[in-house]
């Protein structure tokens, strides 16, 4: 073999051999595997925990404790101890309703964890003014509208709201050397400034984010409309200037009985002949029919049952305007 045939043969050897290799490495089927992210399949027994009136409840494992709603607890959280109330006892749930791994319930609050629970509200009630004087020092305009304290005392929270983003670089160090401790700011929006706050509503009751809505659901012009409502932005808006959040508590209902009851504009037959809404209430189950050649006297009312729908006039397409008040009352 001379020394080109030799050189050729070694190059197909180099070549083969990491397929070989390839092969070597796959492992044998009785050969171990690395385990896999254990993924949640089982039903788990949890408690509910809420650490504001009505904030977000979370799900935390009570180990061998059996508790009630009311009762205070000290549970373990991504930011260390935190001090909360059971929302809701002892119960089993899904593992889809479960997020993630559950923390556990460390202890039913003690008499001195409810001590300190109340040394931190009186921290957080006097960095008020400590937060007005550094804003104010500053030249920042920001509006305070909680002060939060972990547990541990290892976080100081600071929530505001103010016009567009506000460089609060300087604030955090001079709060920073107050305190002592790690100092967080979170900008806020209207709605969440409500919930924090409270308040009465028009209905003469507390701002439902406040009392029980765990979390805010997208409200829209579109539901006010099919609801039938005035479409006035005093009327359907709440104290933060958004659209009211009891829009949405009913508007499957509505949204299911709207599709169902005829439109206005809708060609139908009555006993009295033929004719269009002018007018439809699926609350009242009333619909109002102008008849053809009768455009001089008022329309006839009747029910859905005694009107048989023709199908719909042909008319021309009309972009409805849109109403820029109105457009602002919509979270986007």
């Amino acid at each position: 073999m001379n020394k080109n045939e030799k050189d050729k043969k070694e190059k197909r050897q180099n070549r083969a051999e990491p397929q070989a290799d390839r092969k070597a490495r796959k492992p044998a089927a009785a050969e171990p595997q690395e385990p896999a992210e254990e993924i949640r399949q089982e039903p788990a027994e949890v408690v509910g925990v809420r650490f504001k009136a009505g904030g977000k409840v979370y799900y935390f494992d009570p180990g061998e404790l059996t508790l009630q709603a009311g009762e205070q607890v000290i549970v373990e959280t991504v930011r260390g101890l935190e001090f909360g109330t059971v929302a809701a006892g002892n119960k089993t749930v899904r593992a889809s309703e479960i997020v993630g791994a559950l923390k556990p319930v460390v202890r039913v609050a003690t008499e001195a964890d409810i001590r300190k629970n109340e040394q931190n509200k009186q921290l957080e009630e006097g960095a008020w003014a400590v937060w007005a004087e550094n804003v104010k020092k500053n030249g920042l305009v920001m509006q305070l509208v909680d002060v939060e304290y972990t547990f541990d005392n290892s976080k100081l929270i600071f929530y505001f709201t103010a016009d567009g983003r506000v460089d609060f670089r300087e604030l955090v160090k001079d709060l920073a050397g107050i305190y002592r401790t790690r100092i967080e700011l979170r900008q806020i929006g209207v709605r969440d400034e409500a919930k924090l706050v409270g308040g009465i509503g028009v209905c003469g009751r507390p701002f439902c984010c406040k009392s029980f809505l765990s979390d805010f659901a997208q409200v829209s012009i579109k539901m006010a409309k099919e609801q039938n409502l005035s479409l006035s932005s005093a009327k359907i808006s709440g104290a933060c200037g958004r659209l009211m959040c009891c829009l949405r508590f009913e508007h499957e209902v509505y949204e299911k009985e709207y599709a169902s009851f005829p439109k206005a504009d809708t060609l139908v037959s009555t006993p009295a002949g033929r004719g269009v809404i002018v007018e439809s209430s699926f609350l009242s189950g009333k619909i109002k029919v102008r008849l053809e050649g009768d455009a001089n006297s008022p329309a006839r009312v009747y029910t859905k049952d005694e009107i048989k729908i023709l199908g719909q006039p042909r008319r021309r397409e009309q972009k409805e305007p849109v109403d820029d008040e109105l457009k602002k009352l919509e979270d986007k």
